[in-house]
């Protein structure tokens, strides 16, 4: 099929999907499983091979999710209800002032989203933002965009993150050099972040009806909780925070420790194990079902119940995220992105342009910035070894991919699910808000890293 034919199949089926959701408002996991399975025939894949590549993508992407966005959101009731996130968001507001507050929690998630991937963090930090919302009167989309946006900028171009470390093991390029230039670009990333989201977020947000309900009973419990009669006493504030920590410095043990032994040995493996993302959550939910709940108070029947009654929200966004990565799926083995790729490979571009355009355009098409990285150093990696570039102007190379994949974040990304659904908002507005915010990043990124490298080539370094 030509590569024009294979564009138009792409366009016409997020424009379908679009129209269902936003024009004729059915549910997306319908929408999206429906469309995928239309773009898999329209593109040519075999009939017999749909099912199959519908359970693949499915599953690929419900393997690392569901476990996550499952125990986070039972941490987060817990915090939530035992009135934790009550308690550090008053602490915060009394500490900072309301009007820092929203970028005091954005530089916090800076910090938080080094060593912890973004669906991780951004999970973590949802009871957090509800609380801090709550207390400052406003929508959670005003705290949690521009929080969100520092954290993805933090995956796509610093490591440990896989997509950057793939990519720089393709490359050649140094760690040290990426993880240097990474933080130094998305420093004024997160103050851009934080005044941008504040202009996007200039009119007032409707939330969906399920998470506006969500939002006002936040942190006064319900009947169904069972336990909030009889608690007898709410976390400190230092306890909260030890349960955000808590995963993070596991999940940071992991990372760094497993670099400074040996490969493949014992204590490799035991620190791989203790810095799982899955294991980590597992571990503070556990920690957590004990401070916040039996020790101030709750039986252990009331705490399960309390933690149970957040798998039904968080239902919705598995599924979604889900539905979403079986359309990533089924646009990766189109060969759609693959093909635009090699087509804009041949243009001739300036390195540095066809490392940030390549990633974006296989970005929009599949999803997966991951992806989208570890396939763009992939195509550049023959060119970069022959151009007997530098260390750092290959760092540079390495972080304008990073940035490309950052932006035009859409429905067949798994993190446009999950920042949407936990902020209320519609596909309409999440394209308005968190792919216009997530593309001005990228860009703004981008021309940073170009600058820095024409300095850089004009210096000799």
């Amino acid at each position: 099929m030509s590569p024009l034919m294979l564009v138009l199949i792409a366009v016409a089926g997020v424009a379908l999907l679009l129209l269902g959701v936003i024009k004729f408002k059915m549910p997306a996991f319908i929408v999206l499983l429906l469309v995928s399975i239309l773009v898999a025939l329209a593109a040519g894949i075999p009939i017999q091979e749909v099912a199959g590549l519908v359970t693949e993508g499915m599953g690929g992407t419900l393997g690392s999710v569901a476990v996550l966005v499952g125990l986070g959101a039972m941490l987060g009731k817990v915090i939530e209800i035992s009135g934790g996130a009550q308690v550090l968001s008053t602490r915060f507001t009394a500490l900072f002032g309301p009007r820092r507050v929203i970028a005091a929690l954005t530089t916090a998630a800076f910090l938080l989203a080094i060593p912890v991937f973004f669906d991780v963090g951004f999970i973590v930090l949802v009871p957090i933002i509800y609380g801090f919302a709550k207390a400052l009167g406003v929508s959670p989309v005003k705290i949690g965009l521009p929080v969100g946006a520092i954290m993805l900028a933090i995956h796509v171009v610093v490591p440990p993150h896989p997509g950057v470390v793939g990519g720089a093991e393709i490359l050649g390029a140094d760690i040290g050099w990426a993880t240097i230039l990474g933080l130094a670009f998305c420093a004024p990333l997160g103050v851009l972040s934080y005044f941008a989201a504040k202009r996007i977020n200039r009119r007032e947000i409707p939330m969906l009806a399920e998470t506006a309900e969500q939002f006002e009973s936040f942190g006064a419990g319900s009947s169904d909780d069972g336990a909030v009669a009889t608690k007898t006493k709410a976390p400190t504030s230092s306890m909260v925070i030890s349960m955000i920590l808590l995963p993070i410095v596991m999940i940071m043990l992991g990372t760094v420790g497993g670099s400074l032994v040996p490969a493949e040995s014992t204590a490799a493996n035991v620190l791989g194990f203790i810095g799982s993302p899955s294991i980590a959550l597992l571990v503070t939910v556990l920690v957590s079902y004990y401070l916040l709940g039996v020790r101030s108070g709750w039986t252990s029947e009331q705490t399960g119940k309390v933690m149970d009654s957040a798998l039904a929200p968080a239902a919705i966004v598995i599924l979604v995220t889900g539905a979403g990565g079986v359309f990533g799926k089924v646009l990766t083995e189109s060969g759609i992105g693959t093909v635009l790729a090699e087509s804009l490979a041949e243009a001739g571009l300036p390195v540095i342009v066809m490392a940030f355009v390549l990633a974006a355009i296989l970005r929009v098409s599949q999803g997966s910035a991951t992806v989208a990285i570890i396939t763009t150093t992939g195509l550049l990696a023959t060119a970069v070894e022959a151009g007997g570039y530098s260390t750092v102007q290959t760092a540079l190379i390495l972080a304008a991919v990073g940035f490309g994949a950052f932006g035009l974040s859409h429905v067949n990304d798994s993190g446009f699910w999950i920042v949407t659904r936990f902020l209320g908002l519609s596909v309409a507005d999440g394209l308005r808000t968190w792919t216009v915010l997530t593309t001005m990043l990228g860009v703004a990124g981008f021309a940073l890293t170009a600058i820095t490298y024409a300095i850089i080539t004009a210096a000799g370094v």
